[in-house]
């Protein structure tokens, strides 16, 4: 399944418990003002590209994310165009 498939599918408006996330994959909130839930692949998380969106993400929240999870704090295209790059491994 490509990228943008799984990233659309997350994207509903719904609220999903952590139990529907796939084993392998983790949620992730992103957005600067409005945030959306994103569930991507755990592999995703060592790769430097994604470890840069991690930094930010530290740097903006340090281990306090109001979202109660991973909040990534950039804007959705530029996130989508990262895990996009990502999506071919």
């Amino acid at each position: 399944m490509a990228i943008r498939q799984m990233l659309r599918r997350s994207l509903s408006g719904e609220r999903r418990s952590p139990s529907e996330v796939p084993k392998g994959h983790v949620a992730v909130y992103v957005g600067e003002n409005e945030k959306t839930r994103f569930v991507i692949p755990v592999s995703y998380l060592n790769q430097p590209s994604f470890q840069e969106l991690l930094y930010q993400a530290e740097e903006e929240y340090g281990f306090d994310h109001p979202m109660g999870g991973l909040t990534i704090p950039c804007n959705h295209d530029f996130f989508l165009e990262v895990t996009s790059r990502l999506g071919g491994l």
